[in-house]
């Protein structure tokens, strides 16, 4: 009786790195970033080896998030500039690999947050891992060009996940902090989508610019910008964050709106799309240095330092 020796096409090519890369890394630190702070925010003890057990199950579920994504999204990935090089579309993964590796991540850190931490926490996480995975992924990105505005929740679940897993409930201040991701979002994104627009046109992806123009959008960009800058100053209205807090969210919030008014201003003289590329890098920072803020007087509230 003879075997057959298994061909190339039989051996998969994914090394460790591969399937680092399934994850999202980047998105993951950020997802880590803007939880630890809503548990760091959260009134109640929270010990270390909670907050550990927490942070390591919500990096696997927001990595299994973007396995499964990336896994759908296969398809368009092939097409993009900006994502061709992924796993699955090089070829390193297998789109069956890469969703049995999103399937059971996704298990395990769900089941982990319920079982270590509380099943508040849990829920949350596995409501978001299907949000991101099948909400939108699956329906909005492909049928409206809402997709991002509504798709956003995903990415701002996560502070609501950490005050959970201190508190073991959803307060009004993390939804505060789900609010500020979730206005945030579409400006972000739309400054991105300006500057890609002829990859979502290739790729059949009706984003707000290719769907109803880039006027319309530079003007809803304004409009979510206007929102976001008082709505950044909540945190110290409802008394979690301190008026140091609130002077960092009203200088940060008064410059990501000029710069979005810029890219309305100048609305498409500029092909180089400076104004676009400088909101959208601006942006990044704005998130983190709102978050940093909130988290460092986090620490020193929890520390005791000022008493």
């Amino acid at each position: 009786m003879t075997t057959l020796a298994p061909t190339q096409a039989d051996i998969s090519l994914a090394t460790p790195a591969d399937y680092f890369a399934l994850m999202k890394p980047r998105v993951m630190r950020l997802v880590v970033f803007t939880a630890l702070t809503g548990m760091l925010l959260a009134p109640g003890p929270l010990d270390i080896r909670t907050m550990v057990i927490a942070v390591l199950a919500i990096a696997v579920g927001a990595g299994a998030s973007g396995a499964l994504n990336m896994w759908y999204d296969a398809d368009i990935d092939a097409v993009m500039t900006r994502t061709i090089g992924r796993p699955i579309p090089s070829g390193r993964v297998r789109p069956g690999e890469a969703l049995a590796f999103g399937l059971v991540m996704s298990v395990l850190s769900v089941m982990t947050l319920g079982i270590l931490v509380n099943w508040t926490a849990g829920f949350w996480l596995a409501f978001t891992i299907f949000f991101y995975a099948v909400v939108y992924s699956m329906w909005l990105k492909r049928s409206t060009p809402q997709n991002i505005v509504i798709g956003g929740a995903a990415g701002a679940f996560p502070p609501m996940i950490g005050w959970a897993a201190t508190t073991g409930s959803v307060g009004v201040e993390s939804l505060v902090l789900f609010a500020i991701i979730f206005i945030w979002t579409p400006p972000h994104f739309w400054a991105l989508a300006l500057w890609k627009m002829a990859d979502y046109d290739d790729a059949h992806v009706p984003m707000m610019p290719n769907a109803k123009g880039e006027r319309s959008t530079r003007r809803q960009m304004l409009f979510y910008s206007a929102l976001l800058a008082p709505l950044s100053l909540a945190p110290w209205a409802l008394g979690f964050a301190s008026p140091i807090f609130g002077v960092v969210a009203a200088g940060l919030g008064g410059a990501f709106l000029f710069l979005t008014y810029r890219v309305w201003k100048i609305a498409g003289a500029d092909p180089a799309l400076k104004a676009e590329k400088r909101l959208f890098a601006f942006s990044i920072f704005y998130l983190f240095a709102i978050f940093a803020t909130l988290l460092i007087e986090a620490l020193v509230t929890r520390s005791g330092i000022f008493g």
